[in-house]
C-alpha cells in the first residue's frame, strides 16, 4: 500500500472522532434527561402532586423529543450529504488538457483557459485577474468554488471544512449546517432552562456541610445528582459556544458571503468586491433557504440555483458602470472608517 493511500485512510478514520464524540455527548444527554431527570427526579419530587408531576414530565418529554429529533435530523443531513462538485462543463476536454500541459508559459496556459471560460458562467477571477484553475482536479473553478485538501475535491460555494461534521460545508449542505446550529442552540437552551430548577436544588444540597437538617426525601441518589448537575453545565457551555458561531453565520447569510469570502473578497472584472454577490437581506436569505417558507425550518434541500453560477448585485451593468459603483462603495466605506 502506498504511503499516501495509507495516510488518506488514517485521515478518514481520525476524521470521525469528533463526530463520534458529539454522538456520545448527545446520547448521554438523552439518557440523563429522559431517565435521570424525567423518570427519577421529577417523578419523586414531593413538592408537586402526582398529577402535576406526570403532566410536567409529559410536557418536558414531548418538547425534548421534538428538539432532539430536529437536531439529530439536521446534524445527520449535514454529515451525510455529499458536497456538491463542479459539473462536467468545467473540466477541460482531453485535447484542451493536452495543450494546456504542453505549454510552459503561464500566459499561453491562461489563453487556453480563457477560450474555454468564454462559454462558462464565470464572473470572478483570481486576484491577479487570471482564470481560477485547479491543477489537482484539472478544472476551471466555478464562482465561489474552492479546493478542499481534506476532501481532495473542488467544492461548490465552499464555506469551510468542519471537523465536527467530518464534511465540507458548501452549497449542498449549508442550509442543513445552519439548521444544525439552530436546533443545537434550541436543544441546549431547552435542556438548560428545564434542568435549572433541579440544578439549583441539588447544588444547594451538595454545598451543605451536614444533612442532619435536610429532609431525607430531598436527598437524591448521587448518580442522579451527578447527571443533572453535569447536564446543566454541558448544555450551558455548548449553548454559549454555539451562539457565537450561529450569530456569525447568520451575519454571513445576510451579506451573502461564505467564511472564505469574509476573509478574502472575490475579484470581479471591475475589481475586488466583498459584497459582489449580495442581493439585499431578504434575497440573500432566500438564496440559502429557498422561496417556499414551509421548507425553511426542515432539513430538506431548498436552496436556489445550481451552485455553479450565482446572481451578482451588479448584474445588468456594463463594466464601466460596475467599476464606478464599486469605487463609490469603497469611497463610502473609507468615509465611515474615518
Amino acid at each position: 500500500m502506498a504511503p499516501w493511500t495509507l495516510w488518506r485512510g488514517c485521515q478518514r478514520v481520525v476524521g470521525w472522532v469528533p463526530v463520534l464524540f458529539i454522538f456520545f455527548v448527545v446520547g448521554w444527554s438523552y439518557y440523563a434527561y429522559v431517565v435521570k431527570l424525567c423518570v427519577y427526579t421529577i417523578s419523586k419530587d414531593e413538592n408537586d402532586t402526582a398529577k402535576d408531576k406526570s403532566g410536567k414530565a409529559v410536557v418536558y418529554l414531548v418538547a425534548f423529543h421534538l428538539f432532539f429529533v430536529m437536531f439529530v435530523w439536521s446534524y445527520g443531513m449535514t454529515i451525510f450529504t455529499s458536497p456538491a462538485t463542479p459539473s462536467k462543463e468545467f473540466y477541460l476536454s482531453s485535447s484542451e488538457k493536452e495543450r494546456y500541459e504542453k505549454e510552459f508559459s503561464q500566459e499561453r496556459q491562461q489563453e487556453i483557459l480563457r477560450r474555454v471560460a468564454r462559454d462558462l458562467p464565470i464572473d470572478t477571477t483570481s486576484a491577479s485577474k487570471a482564470i481560477r484553475y485547479c491543477e489537482k482536479c484539472q478544472l476551471i473553478k466555478p464562482d465561489r468554488a474552492h479546493h478542499c485538501s481534506a476532501c481532495d475535491a473542488c467544492i461548490l460555494k465552499m464555506d469551510h471544512h468542519c471537523p465536527w461534521v467530518n464534511n465540507c460545508v458548501g452549497f449542498s449542505n449549508y442550509k442543513f449546517f445552519l439548521l444544525f446550529l439552530l436546533y443545537s442552540l434550541s436543544y441546549c437552551l431547552f435542556v438548560a432552562t428545564t434542568v435549572l430548577e433541579y440544578f439549583i436544588k441539588f447544588w444547594t444540597l451538595c454545598r451543605r456541610k451536614s444533612t442532619e437538617n435536610c429532609p431525607k426525601n430531598d436527598l437524591a441518589d448521587p448518580h442522579v445528582k451527578f447527571h443533572v448537575l453535569f447536564l446543566f453545565f454541558v448544555s450551558s457551555m455548548f449553548f454559549i459556544s454555539i451562539l457565537s458561531l450561529f450569530s456569525y453565520h447568520c451575519w454571513l447569510v445576510g451579506k451573502n458571503k461564505t467564511t472564505i469570502e469574509s476573509f478574502r473578497s472575490p475579484t470581479f472584472s471591475y475589481g475586488t468586491d466583498g459584497n459582489g454577490f449580495s442581493l439585499g437581506y431578504a434575497k440573500n436569505w432566500r438564496q440559502v433557504f429557498g422561496d417556499e417558507k414551509k421548507y425553511w425550518l426542515l432539513p430538506i434541500f431548498s436552496s436556489l440555483g445550481d451552485g455553479c453560477s450565482f446572481p451578482t448585485r451588479l448584474v445588468g451593468m456594463d463594466p464601466e458602470q460596475a467599476s464606478a459603483a464599486n469605487q463609490s462603495e469603497y469611497a463610502r466605506r473609507s468615509k465611515l472608517q474615518r
